[in-house]
């Protein structure tokens, strides 16, 4: 039986949750995910765990934050002088906004304190920080 391997174009169903059971992320209500394992196109422990399944398997694994979005990083936290958000943006604690990254992407960023003078962005991703576990099925190679 054919075993995915590092190249291979693999398509998965999945669901990703937290520890606490909540569902971040499934792709059962649609179709199924498709990328090149080893690409880099996915984080890592994802990656790793589609490797060596046969189509139709299925596996539940924990992916350790490091293997996911990483550690949240104090870095990431950005202070705004009001001075410098737009007219057009009344900021909110918990609002999300897109900053442009130095590269020119998109870096989304959440609102998570804001004084007279300022306000905190986390550009922390919103899974950092987290164990992941996903339910896993290998639905194709090729």
């Amino acid at each position: 039986m054919m075993q995915a391997k590092k190249g291979d174009n693999v398509q998965v169903h999945y669901t990703g949750k937290l520890e606490d059971g909540s569902v971040f992320d499934s792709s059962i209500q649609r179709e199924p995910l498709g990328f090149t394992l080893g690409g880099g196109q996915m984080i890592q422990g994802f990656d790793t765990a589609v490797h060596g399944m046969a189509v139709g398997d299925k596996k539940t694994v924990t992916i350790p934050a490091a293997e996911a979005y990483g550690e949240r990083r104090d870095d990431m936290m950005i202070d705004v002088p009001l001075t410098q958000v737009p007219e057009n943006i009344t900021p909110e604690i918990g609002m999300q906004l897109t900053l442009q990254g130095g590269n020119g992407q998109p870096m989304p960023v959440t609102v998570t304190n804001m004084d007279e003078e300022k306000i905190t962005l986390d550009a922390n991703h919103q899974l950092a920080g987290k164990d992941l576990i996903f339910d896993i099925e290998l639905v194709k190679i090729g």
